[in-house]
């Protein structure tokens, strides 16, 4: 494993990004959940940007997720 030395400046700011794009996922997450998910995959359907697969993939996965289960 290489390692890489950046200063302390560089790593608090690449720290506060990471835990900024970690609350903005969050948060959009929660908010696309809100809806039912038979709605959620019905609009990711609507675009055709997504396999069929990847559509049912989803659909378990917010099934099984504790979040979802908890919003029912």
């Amino acid at each position: 494993m290489s390692n890489i030395t950046i200063s302390k400046v560089e790593y608090q700011k690449l720290k506060q990004q990471a835990k900024a794009y970690q609350k903005l996922t969050k948060h959009l997450f929660e908010t696309l959940i809100q809806s039912p998910i038979e709605t959620v995959v019905e609009d990711f359907r609507k675009t055709d940007l997504y396999t069929a697969e990847f559509l049912k993939d989803m659909e378990e996965g917010l099934r099984k997720s504790s979040y979802a289960k908890d919003r029912r």
